[in-house]
């Protein structure tokens, strides 16, 4: 926990400017940061003793599997008995655990470093896998080797891993081997840098913080308001633990006497004001003989498309969170001014930290939403289903914004909904959806997003270990329509609608009765109770020879026109659905588009086909329409380009600086010299301007 008597100052300069204040804590802080660690171990983050060895014990457990992995591997190949008895590999972990700010349950990062003759491709992903597959101490094992960082996901003994190899250009690894060392990335791809920049980026954001104790404290604190305010999910494109662990050691850089209490206020304030693209980074960027590229926006053009640049300090110097897009900075921005109130308000004893941690009403949030329906024939083909879905949620928002000019604006929320009352394995996720707030439309203007759905559809079509029963369906609901399975007792509470815009309002909404949300630090996975039977139309799926094929194409068209005074008063929801004769009622899900359909046999493959128009309002009661209708008509399995982030916005982006006052008396402006260098000379230099 944050250590409270450990506040003196020192001559020694953390971060790439001087700090904004070097002031300690007063007796009010000292008395709020109390309050605050008891607050996080009555909400139950810190993990029990016995877990705590259980993971010691896991970990000397899977490193003896992977020596033995590696000398069975040079014994096949012939290698004299000398080289069979040095061969090693080492273990290291990285992430949460190895910061220092696991939870309960969390999973357990971890990396295997081996010789340059074992390699990933065939000796890690098939006769490691192979190896774990036999074991009886791990279930649920998922290998992921066309993930951006390849990993082997898995559970030892209960614990969940994620285990990632790098081969490096060594012989012999030795048990003490150096990782921080540079020479450890001579001669090896672009994947295992990537690997090994886990635990090289942990080990560096440790030692460039100016107080490990209060770095862990308040970064535990913020992985649970981020779980708690649906911004905690990197493959989304919000916050990474890695990400918020660098957006917190930045601040205990510019307050390097400040306790818990302190940075977490000045967390919120620091960040409520950063003029992003501004990158927020805890040293220089710097160059390499190596020659890896460094996220550097007057070289690489892509790296000017970026909205949030999180800068890593270990070689070679990445941006973390590449995945941010307009729509998810602009959530982000505006859980950072809601929590910026609350805080203002726990530092006048205008409320108690719990406000913070209310949980965000997402599904009170928006009038409309998109549902990502995802099925599979069982819960292990789901699991791997389901995370290669998962990634590619971001690539919708993107196509969106794309697509509509920005025009409409997407909230994807991170967790995941599951209707066990399905026959088959079956998850959900929800997007937000509003019109940009301001913006003028025109009479009949239409917003058409069938092709982006076809688009993303086509993309998600390409999943290498597809299966027959792997499905997914894309629809749209109203608020009155999600399903009650996403909610935590399982049905809708009957409460006065509240106006769209949630976001515009943060403060307002967080403290009303919050119901679609739980316990953030594990995914809410709702049981569906309100059951209609509901018979619908069956449309036969033509037989492919090729597995991907076997994907319904989605359609969604957005036009945008008033409703009239008559569509409001008669309280219809403009849902024209396309029904059996013998069904009247309303599917139980309440989906507007696709649902599986379960036969005799318990199949999801047969879907029905409905039509939809429903009207889109922001919190001005400008009106629109999302209309379509979505078929059991197989989409194309040719490859679709990935859609890249906004056009790139120019060199110059950079050069803003943070104008807005941090502390009563200064502030720092950050940027970068388009023309210099982005080494320790040219880097960021701190700016102090007087506020009267």
């Amino acid at each position: 926990m944050g250590n409270c008597d450990e506040v003196g100052a020192s001559s020694k300069q953390y971060g790439v400017t001087k700090p904004i204040s070097k002031a300690g804590p007063t007796v009010a802080d000292i008395q709020r940061t109390k309050e605050l660690e008891k607050f996080l171990v009555d909400s139950g983050l810190y993990e029990s003793e016995e877990e705590a060895a259980k993971r010691v014990e896991v970990l000397h457990r899977l490193g003896q599997v992977l020596k033995s992995w590696v000398k069975m591997l040079i014994r096949r190949r012939g290698y004299t008995d000398q080289m069979v008895e040095d061969a090693n590999a080492v273990i290291f972990t990285f992430g949460s655990y190895r910061l220092g700010v696991h939870g309960p349950g969390a999973d357990l990062d971890t990396l295997c470093i081996g010789p340059s003759y074992v390699n990933r491709e065939e000796d890690f992903f098939f006769v490691l896998h192979d190896i774990l597959a036999n074991m009886e101490e791990i279930t649920e094992l998922q290998p992921i080797p066309d993930a951006h960082v390849p990993v082997m996901k898995f559970k030892f003994d209960g614990i969940s891993i994620d285990l990632l190899y790098a081969s490096i250009s060594c012989l012999v690894v030795r048990d003490d081997l150096d990782i921080a060392d540079v020479s450890i990335l001579q001669n090896i791809d672009e994947p295992t840098v990537r690997s090994l920049n886990g635990c090289r980026v942990a080990d560096q954001i440790l030692k460039l913080v100016p107080n490990v104790q209060n770095f862990r404290t308040t970064l535990r604190c913020l992985k649970f308001w981020a779980k708690r305010r649906g911004v905690y999910s990197n493959v989304t494109g919000f916050l990474g633990g890695v990400n918020l662990a660098l957006l917190v050691a930045r601040v205990c850089q510019l307050y390097p006497n400040a306790i818990p209490s302190m940075l977490v206020s000045r967390f919120f304030r620091v960040y409520t004001q950063w003029r992003w693209p501004n990158p927020v980074m805890l040293c220089p960027i710097e160059e390499n003989e190596l020659g890896f590229s460094v996220w550097d926006p007057r070289k690489n053009p892509r790296d000017r498309t970026h909205h949030m640049p999180i800068i890593t300090p270990a070689y070679p110097c990445m941006n973390s969170s590449y995945n941010v897009s307009t729509s998810t900075l602009r959530v982000m921005m505006e859980q950072f001014q809601y929590s910026n109130k609350i805080c203002g308000e726990v530092e006048l004893n205008k409320a108690q930290w719990t406000a913070l941690f209310e949980p965000y009403a997402f599904f009170e949030s928006y009038k409309n939403y998109l549902q990502v329906d995802i099925v599979a024939a069982d819960v292990d083909d789901l699991r791997a289903w389901k995370g290669w879905v998962e990634s590619r949620l971001r690539q919708l928002t993107l196509m969106i914004e794309r697509d509509t000019f920005g025009k409409l604006q997407c909230h994807p929320y991170p967790y995941e909904y599951m209707d066990m009352s399905r026959q088959c394995a079956h998850s959900a996720f929800f997007m937000g959806l509003q019109r940009k707030s301001g913006e003028i439309v025109q009479e009949g203007q239409q917003f058409d997003i069938r092709g982006t759905v076809d688009e993303f559809r086509h993309s998600v079509n390409m999943y290498m270990f597809w299966k027959p029963g792997m499905d997914i369906y894309v629809s749209h609901v109203r608020r009155r329509q999600i399903p009650s399975y996403v909610f935590p007792e399982g049905y809708k509470r009957s409460r006065q609608s509240r106006p769209t815009g949630q976001l515009d309002n943060p403060h307002k909404s967080s403290h009303e009765d919050i119901s679609g949300t739980e316990h953030c630090e594990r995914n809410p996975k709702r049981k569906y109770v309100d059951k209609v039977d509901v018979k619908r139309d069956i449309v036969v799926k033509k037989q492919f020879s090729v597995p991907m094929d076997s994907f319904a194409r989605s359609r969604l068209s957005m036009g945008f026109s008033g409703l009239t005074a008559d569509m409001h008063n008669s309280g219809h929801d403009m849902i024209e659905r396309t029904k059996s004769p013998e069904s009247d009622t309303e599917c139980a899900s309440n989906s507007s588009v696709v649902t599986s359909l379960t036969s005799d046999g318990g199949s999801c493959e047969d879907v029905g086909s409905t039509q939809i128009a429903v009207s889109v309002e922001d919190h001005k009661g400008v009106d629109g329409t999302i209309s379509g209708r979505f078929h059991d008509t197989a989409c194309g399995i040719h490859s679709v380009p990935l859609v890249e982030n906004e056009v790139a916005r120019g060199n110059e982006v950079l050069q803003n600086e943070l104008q807005q006052q941090l502390e009563p008396n200064q502030m720092p402006g950050m940027f970068l010299n388009s023309k210099g260098s982005i080494n320790s000379d040219a880097v960021q230099k701190a700016i102090i301007r007087h506020v009267f």
